[in-house]
């Protein structure tokens, strides 16, 4: 299987680094974690300039029919530079609306490409933890809409998000529904995560709501509760793309610092047993990232069991490889590793919330194994 990048995507990928590079070093990102809206319309701007909220609309609705891979670039880049801008809830949002095939639904991703809105999914609710179906959030008809009542917790983005993507209950099963933010019965608290992200609790009172699917379409009840799944297997995929940029971002300042603090007079960079631990680091990273680059090539195909299973082994070995880089980086930078004055400190905390987001190693594990085929090949 070919893992090398186009010279498109090559290209992409330069031009977003090198404008990360330039107007988004560290200083600049923690001036805008410390704002009262903890994300940059300016920079916001400059996404949608360099093609990034296009990249993944179809090009029906003016975007650029971005693939798994295209998005992994872009995922890449962002993750190393932390950046706390909404593009991923943004397009995990397009994804779904893609997945859903309705008229209303290409208006948003018309508007979506052109930079007018953000989106944000509401995966979880207070008591679910990782169950996508542990939903409490009733649904029920209103007029020639519905109405929603329920609570989502810890939703990415959500008070930036202009519409949200909510999945509830309707007559016992699963659907999914879209939200606007300017509408009636809706309560956003907003809030900033430990790793400087923004996230939100959205409290539902009879919110007006429309059917994510075309209403026309007679989808069996099932339809929903597979796009829910393929949606969050989605978004998982994008995190552990991010999560990548974000171990290469840390390795290479671990490298820096060891070369500049000295002890017994020499860099500890000399140590060999602090060389091998740098080199262990080295070997998370690119086991990592070889399963993510998996993870991209199965998650359009054809067959459901063979997503999930390249999508939780990603998530697992990305989990691993997060942790224990994350620890070695701050044991080797000493005290300073745990500070709030360095770039380190942040891309462990970052690492640590994607490790815990739809679903932790334990949770990919325990489906990984669940998924058929797993105790034969055992």
């Amino acid at each position: 299987m070919d893992f090398n990048f186009t010279q498109e995507q090559q290209q992409l990928g330069d031009a977003l680094r090198r404008y990360l590079d330039k107007q988004y070093g560290f200083e600049a990102r923690q001036a805008i974690v410390k704002s009262i809206e903890g994300v940059s319309d300016a920079h916001w701007k400059a996404f949608v300039e360099l093609g990034l909220t296009a990249l993944p609309v179809p090009s029906g609705q003016g975007g650029f029919d971005g693939t798994p891979f295209d998005m992994l670039v872009v995922m890449q880049a962002l993750g190393r530079a932390l950046a706390v801008e909404p593009y991923w809830a943004t397009a995990v949002g397009v994804e779904a609306l893609k997945l859903a095939a309705a008229p209303d639904n290409a208006a948003l991703l018309e508007r979506v490409a052109a930079g007018e809105i953000k989106l944000a999914v509401a995966f979880h609710e207070p008591l679910a933890r990782y169950d996508l179906f542990a939903i409490e959030t009733q649904a029920r008809e209103s007029g020639d809409g519905f109405a929603l009542s329920g609570t989502k917790s810890v939703v990415q983005h959500g008070a930036q998000a202009d519409y949200w993507i909510v999945p509830a209950r309707l007559a016992g099963d699963v659907a999914l529904f879209v939200v606007a933010r300017d509408g009636q019965g809706v309560e956003v608290r907003d809030y900033r995560t430990i790793d400087g992200q923004r996230a939100a609790t959205l409290t539902l009172a009879n919110a007006r709501a429309r059917r994510l699917a075309d209403p026309r379409a007679q989808a069996a009840p099932a339809a929903d509760a597979a796009a829910l799944n393929r949606i969050a297997d989605y978004a998982t995929f994008l995190l552990c793309a991010e999560a990548i940029g974000a171990i290469d971002a840390l390795t290479a300042a671990t490298v820096e610092y060891t070369k500049t603090r000295q002890q017994f007079g020499v860099p500890i960079a000399r140590f060999q047993a602090l060389q091998h631990r740098m080199a262990e680091m080295l070997i998370h990273a690119e086991q990592a990232r070889s399963l993510t680059y998996l993870a991209a090539a199965r998650y359009s195909s054809d067959s459901a069991d063979a997503r999930r299973r390249a999508i939780s082994a990603a998530k697992v070995r990305v989990g691993q490889a997060s942790r224990f880089v994350g620890q070695q980086a701050v044991q080797l930078h000493g005290g300073m590793g745990v500070t709030n004055e360095v770039a380190a400190a942040h891309l462990f905390k970052r690492l640590a919330i994607i490790e815990t987001t739809l679903g932790d190693v334990d949770h990919h594990l325990e489906r990984f194994v669940s998924l058929p085929g797993f105790s034969k090949a055992a």
